[in-house]
């Protein structure tokens, strides 16, 4: 929040912080895209700029909408959203082998991503509504795991393992924020370790060759394990300083795939080196740092859990990337966001980075009346 004397006062009661933290991170992103179309805006660095500026708009929209109307729009808004992943496994559109899409004439949605700040919201919203005395009972715990596990069942059939597993760990986040027992989350973590034979067992091929490349990368550098084998030469080419802008060879001779997408921090830090990716990496954990201290001041339950797990969702998104291009996680398809390539993750983030700022707003406006 800056001066009302420099600027009109509903701009100035915006958390001018965030805001450029963010546009720091879009314009690295755009700056990037162009570099791996070959010093082009097309076909995505402009085309993704149009998108970041107008979903940052709807960020920004949100961030004027109560508390109280975010609060009464939360269950209505996640039986929506389920009944169109119900839809999708009806009458999806089917694209590179999966059905993820509901193709609704003027625009093909995909319901999931919705479900991301949806189940973490509508978790914060249970959790306000349910007596503090039941948190710890078993009723504070079966409609929540409900709630989380029955659409990212449906995420997960589409198939789409890495959107499946960020509504888990943004509905386990909110479940470990309320309270509930730590013996519950040790035998949900024993069950998994027992369970996951069986599972791996039940992947699709592709599925199963990810994790097989994740525990050994050289069994096949040249099939599989091609993109994280390119990746690690990305980032380990870039040295310290990097290579120079727009003179990233592994991007640029297409040895390195995805490179605008999933795999874009290695496409940035092969010419920005160390230097430029701690720097990414530190944006964006003010911005984490940022959505926590929402968290730790906001007057409500509903507040706190939300912002902490909106902010956990957002976490995922970065660490999980990260970890994936560099070899320290399966690559399961998510992108670092505001960075990559694609309009999906950019509107996820910043609804979350909208609804961030409404409850922001909300705990200033509780502390200046109080």
């Amino acid at each position: 929040m800056i001066s009302s004397a420099i600027i009109p006062q509903p701009l100035a009661k915006l958390p001018w912080r965030l805001i450029w933290l963010v546009a720091l991170i879009c314009t690295i992103g755009i700056v990037t895209l162009y570099s791996a179309a070959g010093g082009s805006a097309s076909p995505w660095a402009l085309k993704q700029a149009i998108t970041m500026l107008a979903f940052f708009g709807v960020a920004i929209g949100i961030s004027y909408v109560p508390e109280s109307f975010i609060k009464q729009m939360t269950f209505p808004a996640y039986v929506g959203i389920f009944m169109l992943l119900v839809l999708v496994e009806m009458i999806g559109f089917v694209g590179k082998g999966a059905q993820r899409w509901v193709d609704l004439g003027f625009i093909r949605l995909q319901p999931s991503e919705f479900m991301k700040p949806a189940i973490v919201l509508v978790l914060a919203r249970f959790y306000d509504l349910l007596p503090s005395s039941d948190v710890r009972r078993w009723r504070g715990l079966w409609p929540a795991a409900a709630l989380v596990f029955v659409p990212a069942g449906l995420i997960l059939v589409q198939p789409d393992l890495g959107t499946a597993m960020m509504v888990i760990l943004g509905g386990v986040t909110v479940m470990f924020i309320a309270g509930l027992p730590m013996w519950y989350f040790g035998a949900a973590a024993a069950a998994a370790a027992v369970a996951g034979p069986i599972l791996f067992t039940m992947m699709h091929d592709y599925q199963r060759k990810r994790v097989l490349i994740f525990l050994d990368p050289e069994s096949d550098p040249l099939g599989a394990g091609y993109h994280i084998s390119q990746s690690k030469i990305a980032i380990g080419s870039g040295g310290v300083w990097g290579k120079g802008y727009l003179n990233g060879s592994q991007s640029h001779l297409d040895y390195l795939p995805e490179g605008h997408t999933d795999f874009v921090f290695a496409t940035f830090v092969e010419e920005w080196g160390l230097v430029g990716g701690a720097l990414l990496i530190i944006a964006f954990f003010m911005v984490i740092r940022w959505g926590m201290s929402v968290s730790r001041k906001a007057k409500t339950r509903f507040g706190q859990l939300a912002a902490a797990g909106l902010t956990a969702t957002i976490f995922f998104y970065v660490s999980i990337n990260l970890m994936m291009v560099m070899g320290l996680a399966p690559v399961v398809g998510i992108p670092l966001p505001l960075v990559s390539f694609g309009g999906s993750a950019v509107m996820t983030v910043m609804i979350c980075l909208g609804i961030l700022m409404a409850l922001e707003r909300q705990s200033r406006t509780r502390s200046s009346l109080s």
